[in-house]
């Protein structure tokens, strides 16, 4: 089972400069494609994602290390990284804050390409679903919700069309909701994106508190890195990348690291021919002081 094809794999070892028997964080496990990189390196990982099905994946996969100990899993949300934590000394943290490639290829509604219920759990335990949201709130509550967490430029009309579509019947699935969007915003020949992928951003982001559970972790990983440890984050929209601009800015101001990317890093022609999806991922990273 193909998970997720990682991004700025180069760029992201070079960033971490992995050191042998040292221990590394991989917050976003997906598939294990940045944690099978750090192993080959030499350094020893702590894996946590909220998906079961993921760490399931994984611990098949890297039984081998798992018995070594060189590998911890942790089914649970990063933004309890200071918990998850033990007494070890970490070198690295990275979060890849992409959605897995598993994850849009399954039935679980992240993808408008495949009918399915409108879920959008990362964790099943969460007991809201995106169709609680789309059939639940007020038109200007999802009008605020597509234009904040989507900066969906037709915010409203999507709502509007929304509300006067559920007094007809219930929208459960990614298909009713994508056909909704695309009768108010045309699909032009010219555009990158599919007219329901900021919609379907928005949800995804509020369902599993994205933006939120990023800012709490964002501290505990710089917390639990020892002396010239590296924070490393791979944001793929322009909301998770302020959040980590900012908190990098400011601990810059307070002398508690030095960034290493004034730039956010991005990828190269030949990735985004290879991995079409990693066109709009940016990477930063910083060293604690």
């Amino acid at each position: 089972m193909n998970f997720h094809t990682p991004v700025l794999v180069d760029e992201v070892i070079d960033y971490l400069n992995i050191q042998k028997g040292c221990w590394y964080i991989d917050a976003t496990l997906g598939g294990g494609g940045h944690t099978c990189l750090i192993l080959e390196k030499g350094g020893k990982v702590l894996g946590i994602d909220q998906d079961p099905q993921a760490i399931l994946e994984v611990a098949k996969k890297f039984n081998q290390a798992i018995a070594e100990k060189r590998l911890i899993l942790n089914q649970g949300n990063f933004a309890n990284i200071k918990k998850i934590v033990n007494d070890e000394t970490i070198s690295g943290v990275l979060f890849d804050l992409g959605v897995s490639s598993y994850q849009l290829s399954s039935l679980r509604g992240f993808s408008f390409s495949k009918d399915a219920p409108l879920d959008m759990r990362m964790d099943p335990k969460i007991g809201v679903q995106a169709a609680d949201l789309i059939n639940g709130l007020y038109e200007g509550e999802l009008a605020d919700l597509f234009g904040r967490l989507g900066e969906e430029k037709f915010a409203k009309k999507v709502a509007g069309k929304i509300v006067e579509e559920r007094k007809l019947r219930k929208i459960e699935t990614t298909k009713q909701l994508a056909d909704l969007i695309i009768s108010v915003k045309h699909r032009r020949v010219h555009d990158k994106i599919h007219p329901a992928t900021q919609v379907f951003q928005a949800l995804r982001i509020a369902v599993n508190d994205e933006l939120n559970n990023l800012k709490i972790a964002l501290p505990q990983a710089l917390n639990v890195l020892g002396k010239e440890g590296r924070l490393l984050v791979i944001s793929f929209h322009s909301l998770e990348d302020r959040i980590v601009k900012n908190f990098f800015r400011v601990m810059e101001d307070k002398g508690m690291v030095k960034i290493l990317t004034k730039k956010p890093i991005t990828p190269s022609e030949n990735e985004i021919l290879s991995n079409p999806r990693s066109r709009s991922a940016k990477l930063r990273a910083v060293e604690k002081i």
